[in-house]
């Protein structure tokens, strides 16, 4: 699918997408769970900078813009973020595309970047690649990246779930397979740490070797 009818697919989405996300089967079994955890690995702290990529309605940033945090959110889907910013009007919204040129109001170093249920519609070049550039371009020297997604311990796992769950399983989707995803960033500079939170979610800390 290319991005233009992506783009259309998530705008039409948006109206019900809050109600879909609470489905109990794949691949949103545990959703709650996952922004919970990504929420509480992050640890943010008053005053720091928070950039989420695909900020959707804001069901992660919720949990996250009472801490007295300055918190950018980025999304390509210019209904989902309207929607965004009527539920958290303390964000500053930006709309770009995440593998895109980003605008330049984004042009600053963060404590924390955070992502909920987005990297999944990257392949592993393409995840490993925008986390590459997190480090280089956004992070503090103290800060990390935390990622809630569509995320399998093994490899046996994610077969497993595709074998279960086929008539709802998207072929156009990469859904992570955390013993490879660690070991990619491993080999680029980054360290990986992985906790499986739901049968179909997980959550990723990435950060910078030696930092």
């Amino acid at each position: 699918m290319n991005k233009a009818s992506r783009v259309g697919l998530f705008d039409d989405w948006a109206d019900t997408y809050d109600a879909s996300v609470q489905e109990v089967d794949f691949p949103f079994d545990g959703y709650e769970l996952v922004l919970d955890e990504v929420a509480r690995l992050a640890a943010v702290q008053p005053g720091m900078r928070i950039l989420e990529l695909g900020i959707g309605t804001g069901n992660l940033t919720k949990r996250l813009v009472n801490s007295g945090c300055e918190i950018w959110g980025v999304d390509f889907s210019a209904e989902m973020l309207a929607l965004a910013q009527v539920n958290l009007p303390q964000v500053i919204p930006v709309q770009a595309d995440v593998l895109g040129d980003w605008p330049s109001e984004l042009n600053r170093r963060y404590d924390r970047i955070v992502s909920a249920y987005v990297f999944h519609e990257f392949d592993t070049p393409a995840k490993i690649a925008l986390l590459e550039r997190l480090r280089e371009q956004y992070l503090t020297p103290d800060g990390y990246i935390v990622i809630g997604d569509i995320s399998f311990a093994t490899v046996e796992d994610h077969s497993l779930a595709h074998r279960l769950c086929d008539h709802e399983w998207d072929e156009d989707e990469y859904y992570w397979v955390a013993e490879e995803a660690t070991e990619a960033c491993l080999q680029t500079g980054l360290t990986a740490e992985y906790r499986q939170v739901s049968q179909f979610g997980g959550v990723y800390v990435i950060g910078a070797l030696g930092a």
